[in-house]
């Protein structure tokens, strides 16, 4: 377990308990007291005090009878660690989304390279509205898609610490970890836990953060998930001050190339699709499905119907793909289009014009400034291109 934070443990480790087969081993964070909290949390459920604490990731990877690692920490991390534990040998389950457009398909491409499995550690193709939606709208049961709409909750999220003050770091927190191949800043409590989501130098905040999730359902019920749209465009507002500095209210309209639109703003968390022939809306997150014609609701798949991937956890998954060595139900590409559509709106946002993408070539066309935000500056010595082993 590297990142041993609020998610790490009460979502990941909790539902890695449950799963036949799988050990927990050892975790890993830069703040002392979570780790350890967390190492407690194995001890009791484990029944013994084996489970290892490492400050240094690169520690646990070296160790070779650890067989697979799940990585929930900040988003500027995902990347660069997900990358490093597959060269050190391990199956990796890793928290969404990506840092930038750039870095996603550097993942992609670098798990093409293995024979190690990868898995986006999200949930919601487990998650019955979101799976009987998608199964329903992708068997034509509504028709041809008309419309799709996207509510994501905009507003920042405060928790753990709201003291946004810059002050010593803690005794036993490592700061420069925890910064990594983000840009150099003083320790601040409050945009370290949980509320890094809200700041531009470690996400993009919450169209990614949430976007991972309703606007990958959107693309799986599309059957775009592995594509994308070619046009976006919209705007938004951020805080006038402080730390948190992306986009809590927005307005994004994006297009496909056969014309249909997927409207996503920052307000409320629903998804709807609209077809020629019925709708279906979740609205809440994980709430019952709803539609057009309760009947729907009823329907029985037929054997010969498309049968879409899914699983009972997203870590049972996980943990079944690492003895079958096969593909996970979430793969990398899936992952890493959705964050794309993400980042496409927040660099729309950032120009406030229209911008044309080719998802082919993951570019926007004609335009050089628009491309140039597809990547980051990296601080030394997390440069990706300087810890990448593979031919």
């Amino acid at each position: 377990m590297i990142g041993t934070g609020e998610h790490g443990i009460l979502w990941n480790m909790k539902h890695f308990f449950d799963v036949p087969d799988c050990r927990i081993v050892a975790v890993c964070d830069v703040d002392k007291s979570r780790m350890l909290k967390a190492k407690h949390t194995v001890d009791e459920t484990m029944g013994d005090s084996s489970c290892k604490m490492y400050s240094d990731f690169r520690d646990l990877l070296e160790r070779k009878d650890i067989d697979a690692v799940q990585i929930s920490t900040p988003d500027h991390w995902h990347v660069h660690m997900a990358i490093m534990a597959l060269q050190a040998g391990k199956d990796v389950s890793c928290e969404k989304p990506t840092w930038t457009i750039d870095l996603g398909r550097k993942l992609v491409n670098a798990i093409g390279k293995t024979d190690r499995i990868f898995a986006t550690s999200i949930e919601d193709r487990s998650l019955e509205p979101y799976y009987r939606m998608a199964q329903l709208v992708r068997n034509g049961h509504i028709g041809t898609i008309t419309k799709m709409r996207i509510g994501l909750p905009g507003e920042h999220s405060i928790r753990v610490s709201k003291d946004t003050s810059i002050q010593p770091v803690p005794k036993d927190f490592d700061w420069e970890m925890w910064l990594g191949p983000a840009p150099y800043s003083p320790y601040s409590p409050g945009k370290t836990h949980f509320n890094f989501r809200w700041c531009s130098d470690y996400s993009v905040g919450s169209i990614a953060d949430w976007g991972a999730h309703l606007i990958d359902n959107a693309q799986w019920c599309n059957g775009t998930e592995k594509w994308g749209p070619d046009e976006v465009e919209g705007v938004g507002s951020m805080p006038a001050e402080g730390y948190y500095d992306t986009f809590n209210k927005y307005t994004l309209k994006y297009r496909y190339e056969n014309g249909l639109e997927m409207d996503v703003h920052g307000e409320s968390i629903e998804i709807y699709i609209e077809g020629t022939n019925g709708w279906l809306l979740v609205e809440g997150w994980n709430k019952p499905l709803q539609a057009s014609d309760s009947e729907l609701l009823k329907l029985d798949l037929t054997q010969d119907e498309i049968q879409l991937y899914t699983a009972k956890t997203e870590q049972a998954n996980f943990i079944e793909c690492v003895k079958s060595r096969k593909e996970p139900y979430h793969p990398a590409e899936d992952m890493h289009r959705s964050a794309t559509i993400a980042h496409m709106g927040v660099i729309a946002m950032k120009l406030q014009r229209k911008l044309l993408w080719d998802p082919g070539k993951e570019e926007f066309v004609n335009d050089a400034e628009a491309n140039s935000l597809r990547s980051r500056d990296e601080r030394d010595p997390w440069k990706l291109e300087n810890l990448i082993v593979f031919s």
